[in-house]
């Protein structure tokens, strides 16, 4: 397996210099405008000029991460979604052409990933985030934004039409990251990755070797999926591309994140499991809980509540330990 993190675009010394202290490789990156001061990645000097300034520091930039510019008018079939498809096409064969091999996506329309409270506390204090349904229930979006779980599939579909054949020929492989959380209408607003079965929708219709998962292990158990039962059949189809490593406590309705050691899930068993079924590829250590000394930070500015440092090197190393213990070669 590698190991990655999930590091700003542009350089960031504390937090850089510390993923290389602990042995990370690989980097993920999100690279907006508003993160990395250049141009959108279907710019190809910009991209560059990121993947450059990774390798100069001792990273394979291995692939990006969520919504590189707004895609709102992607996914919510909007007049100028061609125009912009172009440019994610575009993207794509950036991504090719310097070898970045992954592009890590979501269609969650209007809100993303989220969560109704992020200081609620963890042992020690430490400070993590929560998803609380019932206090999200006069929190709707606004009514020219809401959309239903059909017309998004008719985006989805429209899109993906359009950048899987560009995925194949480029040798990029996209990994579609689940709904969080996964429930549907929220705020208002239909939302359509949030079973196993809706990936299967997927992947029947684009079976091609470019289409696959971001296996986001918590999201797929807040779905109440059998985590063993769904990533055995996808790793042995080579379908999951990409996995997130972390935890929560509670169900769909109200669930924190917690530590990776101490959430309900058996971490070392999950990860020997994806092991002995096959899987080699690419993980990170997902949402971590901000630790003493740190600034907490919000859901402003992409990289955000979760992505600090501290939580994310006791991650590594728990990661680090399983994985020696159980002869999982990591690198």
């Amino acid at each position: 397996m590698k190991l990655s993190l999930l590091l700003p675009p542009k350089y960031d010394e504390r937090r850089w210099t510390l993923a290389r202290q602990i042995g990370v490789n690989y980097a993920i990156t999100k690279a907006t405008l508003e993160l990395s001061g250049r141009l959108a990645p279907y710019d190809f000097e910009s991209l560059k000029t990121i993947r450059n300034d990774f390798n100069e520091a001792g990273f394979e930039l291995y692939g990006l991460e969520g919504d590189q510019f707004d895609m709102s008018p992607i996914k919510l079939g909007l007049e100028s979604r061609d125009e912009l498809t172009e440019k994610y096409c575009q993207m794509i064969r950036n991504l090719g052409q310097l070898g970045i091999p992954l592009l890590c996506y979501n269609f969650m329309a209007v809100t993303g990933w989220y969560r109704s409270k992020v200081d609620v506390q963890e042992q020690g204090g430490a400070l993590t985030s929560e998803f609380d349904l019932k206090s999200m229930e006069n929190d709707l979006a606004p009514e020219e934004d809401r959309i239903s779980e059909e017309k998004l599939w008719e985006n989805l579909f429209y899109f993906l039409d359009a950048v899987i054949p560009v995925a194949e020929s480029s040798g990029v492989k996209m990994a579609l990251h689940p709904d969080d959380p996964p429930i549907s209408p929220f705020r208002g607003v239909g939302r359509i990755m949030t079973t196993a079965a809706s990936y299967e929708k997927v992947l029947s219709r684009y079976p091609g070797q470019s289409n696959g998962i971001a296996f986001c292990q918590a999201t797929f158990k807040t779905m109440n999926e059998d985590l063993k039962t769904v990533s055995a059949k996808w790793i042995k189809e080579n379908k999951i591309f990409f996995m997130h490593l972390r935890d929560i406590a509670g169900d769909i309705n109200c669930f924190h994140e917690t530590f990776i050691d101490n959430g309900p899930t058996p971490m070392a068993e999950m990860l020997k499991h994806y092991h002995d079924c096959g899987f080699n590829g690419i993980i990170r250590s997902d949402h971590a809980p901000t630790m003493y000394g740190e600034t907490h930070q919000t859901f402003s500015g992409g990289i955000s509540v979760g992505y600090d440092m501290q939580g994310h090197i006791f991650s590594i190393g728990y990661i680090k330990g399983i994985c020696e213990s159980a002869g999982i070669n990591l690198e």
